[in-house]
């Protein structure tokens, strides 16, 4: 039965190969590489489960709830690419401030890295990131009643503002080479600065547009005033080791089928973020 199985999938990679990189509507929903024998597709496809790192601590991106389950628009893309390769999932947890040695370190502890990872050429120099599926941007979280207070950068980088990061990512980045007035506190649980920033623990935090509208939705104390004018602009990718040109492939043709199919743009309708991809 096992052998069927697998005669069955590599005939479905071989017909796959024949529709190429297009949306497949008139074929198998598994999508393969070109050599399924061999390489990281096929030690995935032999082991029957993908391993997906993720940091669990980015709502509405990853998070993971106490009983370990996680949920999140990078879980969801994840899910779809097992699903599409017919494969089972498994999440392993990552940190910011570990993500690159997670990602690089032999043996693998997983396969490939998702949830609000941001494409970078830094990134790009020692691992391979994927086609973008969420635009991102650089902006703030504050205590709505301090809105008007924060309308550029200026307003934000000055000594009686208080800012708050976590530790190890491009927030942390972006505020030390952005902000050298305002005190900088890092705080090392991301999932717990909006809460601070309310509380008034800090007065800012840096963050992205792809999560602050979450936060604004979920807690009335919080506003993101500059939501519309992120200080920086990029995209959403998968992170993996270079070497799996292979995987690689695979993510990018499910991306640009979620894009083609309208499953993309669902997911952003579901968390309520802006699509980018006309």
């Amino acid at each position: 039965m096992i052998r069927l199985e697998r005669l069955r999938t590599w005939f479905l990679i071989a017909v796959l190969i024949i529709c190429g990189a297009r949306t497949f509507s008139f074929c198998s929903q598994r999508t393969y590489t070109d050599n399924p024998t061999k390489g990281k597709v096929a030690e995935i496809l032999d082991r029957g489960t993908i391993l997906f790192g993720t940091t669990g601590d980015y709502r509405p991106l990853s998070f993971c709830e106490p009983d370990g389950t996680y949920w999140g628009f990078g879980i969801d893309v994840a899910n779809e690419i097992a699903r599409r390769l017919g494969v089972d999932i498994e999440f392993k947890k990552t940190s910011w401030p570990s993500l690159t040695a997670d990602v690089l370190t032999e043996p693998q502890i997983f396969d490939l890295a998702i949830g609000g990872i941001t494409i970078t050429d830094t990134r790009r120099e020692t691992m391979l990131m994927s086609d973008g599926y969420l635009a991102n941007g650089k902006t703030i979280l504050c205590r709505a009643s301090e809105a008007n207070r924060y309308k550029s950068l200026a307003d934000i980088d000055k000594p009686e503002v208080t800012v708050m990061v976590n530790p190890g990512g491009l927030n942390e980045k972006f505020a030390n080479e952005n902000l050298t007035h305002a005190k900088i506190v890092v705080h090392q649980k991301n999932e717990e600065i909006p809460t601070l920033v309310a509380e008034g623990a800090a007065d800012v935090m840096i963050t992205e547009i792809t999560e602050a509208p979450y936060y604004v939705q979920t807690d009335t104390r919080l506003a993101a005033p500059l939501l519309n004018a992120p200080f920086t602009h990029g995209e959403i990718g998968v992170l993996m080791q270079k070497g799996q040109e292979d995987l690689l492939q695979i993510v990018n043709n499910v991306i640009r089928q979620m894009k083609s199919d309208g499953s993309l743009r669902k997911l952003h309708e579901k968390y309520g973020l802006l699509y980018a991809y006309e």
